[in-house]
């Protein structure tokens, strides 16, 4: 009887190992849930992602040494260590509030971060549909280069990352860390021909030379303007924040995922730029900045390589990545948007909020998703300087958001208002369903298991949030001193519109629903 009384309780046949595994995967659920639970919230979403997936998943997201290909010279290599310093000071400080509240976001700051990623999510197509262009200008000069063919590249792109991100879900933490490797590779197989083929500049050219391509009054606020492009390509950081109630053990591994991300993509990004600048020659050349593949790396590859076989191949690969990162933004996105309708900050929150029973996936956000992506494509039929006017919001939005959350915790630092875990449990205090948040006065804002304390946590937090006004305010200026109507950056306007429009909708309607963050249990 014993006997069928462990194979019915599934007993039979397991070591002390697999004993004490399954305790503490038991253990780390168990925390997860509980961590959710003490802001309110419900475990509706499956926690496939371990720190290695979630690591694949950042990497392949920010597509940093990738980026420095396509991104240009602008910033070169002291603009790149600025950006690379400024944005760990940011994710460490977005760390410890992920640490401490891994689903937290207040309602401006939702409305920026959620537009945001859906205009990173059309951007990121965007990048590879054109990429694929002047790949095919780069075999066939002969080529007619049309807006309208980049859209239907677009959606292609949007089409993969759809059936990745519903159909083979499931699979999705594996391909991230299958993507994760390539990711790796990827960077060799492309850095070893480049520097092992191409001829050489002079170290000094490299590291004192720089450029005042805009026509500004100064080389220094030529070098601030230029700083977009590096800005970019650490984009996408936060994407473990959104993914994190489908993290086991989020309150570690989402900070650690982060941070360990932005140090290996920050160091294969800073030595490929070395290698493209050190390989290029004059890489203010017209036969490169006027290439018409429309992205210099091509360019410098083929002058690297003298094959264009070559160079397709090496340009493959950084297809085949930025595909990777739009499945990646695709997630991001939908799990962002999802989190913010189940707290009813957005239109038509009942059928956004809701998960599919069977995959225990966000179905409908991601459709929406990808239907905004579509629907931004078309305007690149019309204008894609329009079009780009309109993805700009990729930097002021999502750097808005962290602001917001970053300027709060330093605050709240600064005030000794965060208690410590064990100060916590001493006094804990009681919450009902319905609560939110905000009623609360924050009583329960805790530290989690990632900070740094003291001095250090709140100098870190400053210069975070330093360097997030520097670029805010400066992603709103145009590239160069003299603009017409065409060359105008738009950003302001369209990010002011958004701004606008979140505060219309909330005094219409969402201040009778949204009340903060609800509390489910």
């Amino acid at each position: 009887m014993t006997g069928f009384q462990e194979v019915f309780d599934g007993n039979v046949h397991k070591s002390p190992d697999q004993t004490q595994i399954e305790l503490e995967c038991q253990s780390s659920y168990d925390r997860d849930r509980d961590e959710l639970a003490r802001l309110g919230k419900k475990q509706v979403l499956k926690r496939n992602f371990g720190f290695m997936s979630m690591l694949g998943f950042s990497c392949t997201i920010m597509v940093t040494w990738e980026g420095m290909l396509v991104g240009g010279p602008a910033g070169l290599i002291y603009g790149f260590l600025f950006v690379w310093a400024g944005t760990l000071c940011v994710f460490i400080t977005l760390g410890e509030l992920a640490s401490m509240a891994p689903t937290f976001l207040s309602y401006i700051t939702g409305w920026l971060n959620v537009v945001g990623w859906q205009a990173l999510a059309a951007s990121g197509a965007y990048l590879c549909a054109t990429i694929i262009q002047g790949l095919i200008v780069l075999n066939n000069p002969g080529y007619n280069f049309q807006r309208w063919h980049g859209t239907l590249l677009l959606w292609a792109v949007i089409c993969v990352a759809v059936l990745v991100n519903t159909v083979i879900s499931s699979l999705l933490p594996k391909i991230e860390c299958v993507i994760l490797i390539v990711h790796i590779l990827g960077f060799f197989a492309v850095m070893i021909p480049l520097v092992y083929m191409a001829p050489h500049g002079s170290a000094k050219d490299v590291f004192t030379l720089f450029v005042n391509g805009g026509g500004w009054q100064t080389t220094g606020l030529s070098f601030f303007v230029g700083l977009y492009g590096h800005v970019f390509s650490f984009l996408g950081t936060d994407a473990a924040i959104h993914m994190s109630e489908e993290i086991a053990n989020a309150s570690t591994n989402v900070p650690r995922s982060m941070i360990v991300s932005i140090l290996l993509n920050g160091t294969l990004g800073f030595a490929m730029l070395i290698a493209v600048l050190f390989c290029s020659g004059d890489i203010t050349a017209e036969s490169i900045i006027e290439t018409p593949t429309g992205y210099p790396f091509m360019a410098i590859f083929v002058q690297a390589t003298q094959s264009v076989g070559g160079s397709t191949g090496m340009a493959i690969i950084i297809v085949v990545l930025g595909i990777c990162a739009t499945i990646a933004f695709v997630a991001s996105s939908s799990r962002m948007t999802w989190s913010f309708a189940r707290d009813h900050g957005l239109p038509f929150w009942r059928s956004l909020s809701k998960v599919e029973p069977r995959s225990s996936i966000p179905l409908i956000s991601i459709l929406t998703t990808v239907t905004i992506s579509c629907l931004l494509a078309l305007i690149n039929i019309g204008s894609d300087i329009a079009f780009n006017d309109v993805i700009s919001l990729t930097i002021n939005g999502l750097y808005s958001s962290y602001l917001l959350a970053a300027g709060l915790l330093l605050y709240r630092r600064a005030t000794g208002s965060i208690a410590l875990p064990n100060a916590c449990e001493a006094n804990p205090k009681i919450v009902t369903e319905g609560d939110n948040v905000a009623a609360q006065g924050m009583i329960n804002l805790t530290w989690g298991p990632f900070r740094f304390p003291g001095p250090l946590g709140i100098a870190i937090n400053a210069v975070g949030c330093a360097y997030m006004i520097i670029i805010i305010f400066f992603s709103f200026w145009p590239p160069t001193r003299t603009v017409d109507a065409a060359s105008m950056n738009y950003s302001v306007l369209v990010t002011g519109f958004w701004i606008l429009f979140s505060i219309v909708y909330y005094f219409v309607y969402a201040k009778r629903v949204y009340k903060g963050p609800l509390m489910e249990v």
